[in-house]
């Protein structure tokens, strides 16, 4: 009633002021079909050819607008057509536009990225600079840079495919060795048999330490690439160029995976007094042979980018306990570690001293394991170190091999805190600071007394 419509037109902004009747129910203020109505701001990337047409319209509509409108807007009053110029202007040049730039729409994706105009039309305009996408420019010659060669096992990996096995022989005459494979079906395993070589070369000293220099002590360590950790070896040969083997031995690997492997036998020779050399070395890809059948096969040493044996890699677990002040380690076990007496392999064990930044305070080590080099050892030590002590504390962990009737042989060493000897060690270090109460495992490799001695003050503390 009358009371409705004089609350409207007190409270409701959108109320006609010539029939006193909501906008959207009068006569006098319906648009046409043709116009559409702009309540808010343009969308937010607005192209290059509306920006540039609307420049060129902006005279025109000026001029004639009035003459331009519809019908329907000329014959509003004009205390009405004074209220609604803005918005009527706005809507009518927009339809304008965009029907007339239907047609010149290019037909092109490709935008030319300019300064975009963004804004309400009527109110003060805004330059946006948009960020340019860059296409990625990658050379021609970018993937040429790259040398296959490098990733390979030997620099000279291609020169040995183009050689026979004789020639290989004459030129760098490191000897021959003998083995067979061949794969079992029934259980699922891989056979490889070390049988023998001959002619081998002489041992070469560089510091004078070989006590008989006209024999090797030869052996042979097997693995399947790219897999060189889990790896098998032979027996030691005493002085002889022509060593027997006669061992077998077996890796439990699916048929189809045993097909991607590349089988390697390297021959080393053993060094009691030093690191052991390497000889020569054989690789034969396992899918360019029948293993099911199997075979055999003499095949020349070619020389070796590995001129030293790895010393080995031990597993260590570390864990500090900040209400207790104790820091607690487990040596779990070592692998592969280098190999000390001709006759049984090695007896080794470990040794772990604490250093207080240069002063040893802290001696432990783990029991003997007689005859392996690849010991078990699952043993826990526990060292007092209070918080603040913790960030100069050092631990100097050194493999042996046990002798009775001399020292004991050297075989390698790591130092993990505050005088680590290398990345690994430190980003060891650093997890278990960051890990309070939690153990944290990692693999290490052994390092030589020089090289520790060279890197970390506190291998120099101990013995």
């Amino acid at each position: 009633g009358l009371l409705a419509r004089i609350s409207d037109l007190l409270l409701c902004r959108w109320t006609c002021r010539n029939c006193c009747q909501k906008c959207f129910d009068c006569g006098c203020c319906q648009t046409n079909e043709d116009e559409v109505e702009i309540l808010g701001p343009f969308p937010a990337q607005t192209p290059a050819w509306l920006i540039s047409s609307q420049n060129e319209d902006k005279d025109g509509d000026s001029d004639n607008t009035i003459s331009e409108l519809p019908p329907t807007l000329q014959d509003v009053s004009p205390d009405r057509r004074r209220s609604s110029s803005d918005t009527s202007r706005s809507t009518y040049s927009l339809t304008r536009r965009i029907s007339s730039l239907e047609s010149r729409r290019p037909s092109s994706p490709l935008i030319d990225i300019k300064p975009i105009e963004f804004g309400i039309i009527g109110a003060k305009k805004e330059i946006v600079q948009p960020t340019i996408l860059r296409k990625t420019y990658t050379p021609d010659d970018y993937f040429r840079k790259f040398e296959p060669r490098l990733y390979s096992l030997d620099s000279n990996s291609d020169d040995m495919d183009s050689l026979t096995d004789e020639e290989i022989l004459s030129k760098y005459q490191l000897g021959m060795l003998h083995f067979s494979t061949q794969y079992d079906l029934l259980h699922n395993y891989l056979i490889v048999r070390v049988i023998e070589a001959k002619d081998l070369p002489p041992p070469i000293s560089y510091d004078g330490s070989r006590q008989d220099m006209a024999h090797s002590n030869p052996y042979v360590k097997i693995c399947l690439l790219p897999d060189q950790k889990n790896s098998k070896q032979t027996g030691v040969k005493r002085k002889t160029q022509n060593p027997v083997f006669e061992e077998r031995y077996t890796f439990e690997i699916p048929f189809l995976e045993a097909q991607r492997r590349t089988l390697l036998l390297t021959v080393v020779d053993f060094d009691k007094f030093s690191r052991h050399c390497v000889i020569g070395k054989v690789s034969m890809p396992l899918s360019d042979v029948d293993l099911v059948k199997g075979g055999h096969w003499w095949k020349a040493l070619v020389p070796s980018s590995q001129n030293e044996v790895e010393l080995g890699e031990l597993l260590l677990s570390l864990n500090y306990l900040p209400s207790a002040g104790r820091l607690n380690v487990d040596i779990i076990r070592a692998k592969q570690l280098l190999q000390t007496d001709m006759s049984q392999g090695s007896d080794p064990f470990v040794k772990i001293q604490l250093v207080h930044g240069l002063k040893l305070t802290k001696t432990k080590k783990t029991s003997c394991m007689r005859g392996t080099i690849d010991p078990f050892y699952n043993e826990s030590f526990s060292f007092k170190v209070p918080q603040e002590e913790l960030e100069n504390a050092s631990l100097v962990f050194t493999v042996y091999g046990h002798n009775v009737k001399s020292s004991n042989d050297f075989i390698g060493r790591i130092v993990i805190g505050q005088y680590s000897t290398g990345a690994p060690e430190s980003s060891h270090w650093r997890r278990m600071l960051s890990a309070h109460r939690t153990a944290v495992e990692q693999w290490h490799s052994l390092r030589s007394r020089q090289e520790c001695d060279r890197v970390s003050p506190a291998s120099l503390e101990v013995t």
